[in-house]
This record gives structure tokens, sequence and C-alpha cells, in this order.
């Protein structure tokens, strides 16, 4: 039975000490985050005119009297550590990992009970009863390996950072994050445009069998949806859409990847058969409504407007067991799936206990910064 991996270092609030490699770890990320902002996108570049600033007609007074709750239970101080301008580099400092350097905002391990409460009712108020659930989860599961660990004051549920972006209460755009092991979420608002990306979801492992949080599973459907797909496809079907009979060992779109390039590969949604294509869309439907329902059904539309240039792509082991990566890549969203080697536990192959997930919005709206350009030209030249 695979055991736990003695670790060269502490997951601490702060590193205790910054050796040249931790420094040199980041200098890389602070400049990552520096370069001008393009969005991932494929060596053609990147495509312009896919997210039109428009009305949706959606009402996203609730979401931002939230926010306002928030900012308004805290102090002069907190203010200051938690709110930041819409432009502010910090929001692609986010990182799955559980070292804790580059961290902003408030943890929510230091606010009280009702700043916690508030902070996490913005967060809901954001998502879908499935997706505030799913991210729950993945912070019950952080405290799972605490407590597997004996680390729970360095591996907890309460160990990740929030940040406000502008000013709800102005009417304008703004947005949130929550930041930290396993659970990245960017949530932008553009009058009443949503955009719900970068958002990185993971676990290690993936079921608490024990501990506070017993039962608590996560990605079961994201694996047996992707695999029904795989399985349902033809021989010639199957050829196009495997790449390798290999994980890749990482996300291609994870942290710090904002201006990556990666072009389409795999088999085109459009050349399935109509049982197929529902498969496919239950898939989809899997990230796309972690959404509020309102804002993932126009969400879903944007998606499906473009089926025939969405592409899956897989990796790995199709047996039922196997370990695996898979993509769904369209020029407006972007899905990463992968079965990971242990970090915290000490394999050193992929296995199904750890799993990292991450959606993108391609071609320059991750952070809602195409509709933010779109708004400033508008109505701040």
């Amino acid at each position: 039975m695979t055991g736990m991996r003695k670790r060269g270092y502490a997951p601490t609030r702060r590193p205790a000490e910054l050796t040249p490699e931790l420094l040199e770890k980041i200098d890389w990320r602070r400049r990552a985050a520096a370069e001008p902002f393009r969005g991932v996108a494929t060596s053609d570049g990147v495509r312009p005119d896919l997210f039109p600033l428009r009305d949706t007609g959606l009402d996203v007074s609730g979401v931002r009297r939230a926010g306002e709750e928030y900012l308004a239970a805290l102090t002069p101080r907190e203010l200051a550590q938690g709110q930041f301008a819409m432009d502010d580099v910090t929001w692609r400092h986010w990182a799955n990992g559980a070292r804790y350097f580059l961290r902003h905002g408030l943890c929510l391990e230091d606010l009280d009970d009702k700043q916690r409460d508030k902070a996490l009712a913005v967060v809901r108020a954001g998502l879908s009863a499935y997706g505030y659930e799913q991210v729950v989860d993945m912070m019950h599961l952080n405290l799972t390996i605490g407590e597997l660990r004996g680390e729970e004051h360095l591996l907890n549920e309460w160990l990740y950072w929030f940040s406000v972006y502008g000013s709800p209460e102005s009417g304008g755009p703004w947005g949130w994050q929550l930041d930290g092991h396993h659970v990245c979420v960017n949530c932008v608002f553009v009058g009443d445009q949503m955009t719900l990306t970068p958002t990185f979801l993971g676990a290690e492992p993936v079921v608490a069998e024990a501990g506070k949080y017993a039962g608590t599973a996560a990605f079961r459907r994201e694996e047996a949806v992707a695999q029904r797909l795989l399985t349902s496809l033809t021989s010639e079907q199957r050829g196009r859409a495997v790449l390798a009979d290999e994980v890749p060992g990482g996300l291609f779109v994870g942290a710090f990847r904002d201006n990556f390039e990666l072009n389409y590969a795999g088999l085109p949604l459009g050349e399935l058969t109509e049982p197929q294509r529902a498969i496919a869309h239950d898939l989809l439907g899997l990230y796309v409504n972690r959404a509020r329902e309102d804002h993932a059904r126009v969400r879903m539309e944007e998606v499906r407007a473009h089926e025939a240039e969405t592409h899956f792509a897989w990796m790995g082991d199709p047996s039922a067991e196997g370990v695996f990566y898979y993509r769904i890549h369209s020029p407006v969203i972007l899905i990463e799936f992968e079965h990971q080697a242990g970090v915290m536990f000490d394999n050193d192959t992929a296995s199904r206990r750890h799993i990292h997930t991450v959606v993108r919005t391609p071609n320059g709206n991750d952070y809602g910064i195409d509709l933010l350009r779109q708004h400033h030209e508008r109505f701040h030249r």
C-alpha cells in the first residue's frame, strides 16, 4: 500500500528559509506573471472577437451584494490586505501547490467566523450548488491529507487565501479569487457577464476513507464520463483521439502559463455521432456547470457554438482502472484532467489517488481580460 512521502520541507504559512532554489522559483513565477498578458492560444496567435461585451439580462445583484457585505465586515487593515485594483498582477499569482509563498489576500484561517462565512457567501453566490460543493470538497480533502500526515496545522480546510478585486459597490467590473492547495478559482464580473477562469481544482487523496470528512470523494464523474466517451469511439475515431500511451506528467496550462501556446489535437466533436456527442456534452457540463446555473447556461451556449472546432484528446491507459490524461480544447474553452504521481503519497508514477484539473478561457479572456479591455474602450476612453 502506498505510504506517505517524507518531505524535505514543511508547507508552512511562510517559508522558514528562502533557499537559492526557492528564490529562483519565486523569481521565475514573478517574471511569468509580469509578462504582458496574451492568453493561451495556438501557434496561429490569439483569435479576436470571440467574447463580445454585451448584456445577458442576468441578475448579478446578489453576488455583488455578497461582495459588499464581505468587505464591510473587514477592518481597515484587513481591507488594505484583502482588496486589490482590477489590474493588479496578483490575479496571476495563483498556484495550486502546498508551499505558501506568493500568497496574497486574507487567509480564511485568520478570519473570524462571521468574516469567513461572508467570504464563502461570495464564492457560493457565484457558483452553482454543484460547483460550490466541489470547491468545498477539495478544501475538506486538504484537511484529510493533513490528518493522514499529522499536519493539520499546515494542511487544512481553511488554509486558503481570499481576495477581492475592484469595488463591487461601485457598479463597475470586479471579481474575487480563492487560492490555495488544490483550489484556485478566479471569478470576474464585467456588467452582467461572468468569467470563471482560470479554475484549478485537484485532490490528493481523492477519497477520504477516514477522518472528519470521511466519505468525501472527488472527480469520480470526471473520470467515468471521459472513459465512457473514449469507449464509445470507433477504432478509427480512437486512433485520432489518442495522442500517446503515457500521461504527459503535468497539465499544459496550469499555474503561471497564462500565455502558453497549445495547438488543437485529437478528435473534433463535430465528427461524433449523436449518442457520442451527448456523452461529450455531459463531460463538458461537469466543468461548465460549476458556475451559477444562469451563467452556466450562457457559457454552455458559447461553448457549443464552437462545437465543430472542439477537440477531445486522450493520453494514457484506456483500461477500466488505467491512469490517463484528457483535454477538451476549443477557441473558447480549454479543459485538462490528469492523474498525477504522488506528492503527499510516495508513489512516483501516476495513480488515481491524485488528480489535477484546470479550465481556461483561451484567446485572451482568462480573468475576463478581453471583456475588461472592451469595457475600458467603450466607457473609459
